[in-house]
């Protein structure tokens, strides 16, 4: 039964935000967040990467301060999450195998992540102070350009132009080498095609996309091509398609469901291989589709995936095996 496979699965969801200000209700079930340790247990979502998303300001001295204390204060709530929620069933995991051992012992693993580059303002060794405070990955950008990289999507209300440094900037370039030195991933969801393609260039570990879907299927900047998704691949890295319905499918097209999911997840496995492709929602970020609209549905990927034939092994992959795989890759590339 799909049950069973589903129980049997290391199930990761690479890409969630939390709500802001936190209102310590995490192990409550809730009827505002689309995540919490109630929907988890009984959407059996075992592991995820909680982000600590940071809105991209303008580039000045006071949005880079502002940022550096917003990601500070974000990560150390994600850090305490398990204890302030009266939880002792939930850990947060430093390494892939900490996240192994955790969901191996029936506890529900939390991962630490960055979205939005912005939050390092323009001191690359913050990197260090953030990896020593949990984050395992950080996009490089989120909407608009930043210090270190330009965006897939301009922010014209700060006065962003189409390209403000042909994609990484210097700066960018030194970050991506001290997150290879710390084993921090790179991510590149919302980083536009040119900081995208330079990022796999210049990483020494592979590269990841933690929230994207298949540009091919559904035409939108914040999807990877066919040739960026061949790049990522020749990383070693994997793409994460996520459950966010307008990058699944054109809204004059309707809401997106868990099939729309799984045919990115097999356009994508079938163009790349199925060692670079798992899945995210984005959930409490404006994640949420048909069927897959909040932690408690999660069961319902794996239906979708297995009607698509994916074999038990290949949801494996999918469901986390493939992420745990290219965080294992980083950290024995930072160890080396």
């Amino acid at each position: 039964m799909m049950t069973d496979l589903h129980d049997t699965l290391l199930t990761l969801d690479t890409h969630i935000d939390i709500p802001w200000p936190d209102r310590g209700d995490f192990g409550e079930d809730t009827a505002t967040r689309q995540v919490d340790l109630p929907k988890m247990k009984k959407g059996g979502l075992k592991a995820v990467c909680l982000a600590a998303y940071i809105p991209q300001g303008r580039r000045n001295a006071l949005g880079r301060d502002q940022a550096w204390h917003r990601v500070q204060e974000m990560l150390s709530v994600i850090t305490f999450l398990p204890q302030n929620a009266g939880a002792d069933e939930a850990r947060i995991c430093r390494t892939a195998a900490e996240l192994r051992t955790a969901v191996a012992a029936e506890q529900w693993a939390i991962l630490p992540a960055i979205e939005n580059g912005y939050a390092i303002g323009d001191d690359v060794e913050r990197i260090r102070t953030l990896y020593d405070m949990g984050a395992r990955y950080m996009t490089l950008t989120h909407n608009g350009h930043n210090d270190l990289a330009d965006a897939a999507i301009p922010r014209t209300d700060l006065d962003d132009p189409a390209s403000l440094h042909g994609g990484l900037s210097p700066l960018g370039r030194d970050v991506i080498r001290i997150m290879n030195e710390c084993g921090m991933l790179v991510d590149i969801s919302h980083a536009s095609r040119d900081t995208m393609l330079q990022a796999v260039e210049l990483s020494r570990a592979p590269i990841v996309a933690s929230h994207s879907c298949a540009r091919a299927l559904c035409d939108h900047p914040r999807n990877l091509d066919d040739h960026q998704l061949t790049r990522l691949a020749e990383s070693g890295g994997v793409v994460q398609v996520t459950a966010m319905s307008s990058f699944l499918k054109p809204s004059r097209e309707g809401r997106a469901n868990v099939d729309d999911l799984a045919t990115h997840v097999a356009y994508i496995a079938e163009r790349v291989g199925i060692d670079h492709v798992g899945v995210s929602s984005d959930f409490d970020g404006g994640g949420g589709i048909v069927d897959w609209a909040d932690a408690g549905q999660s069961a319902n990927v794996t239906r979708a995936l297995s009607n698509k034939g994916f074999s038990s092994k290949e949801i494996a992959q999918i469901w986390g095996g493939n992420f745990i795989r290219v965080l294992e890759r980083a950290e024995e590339i930072s160890a080396a």
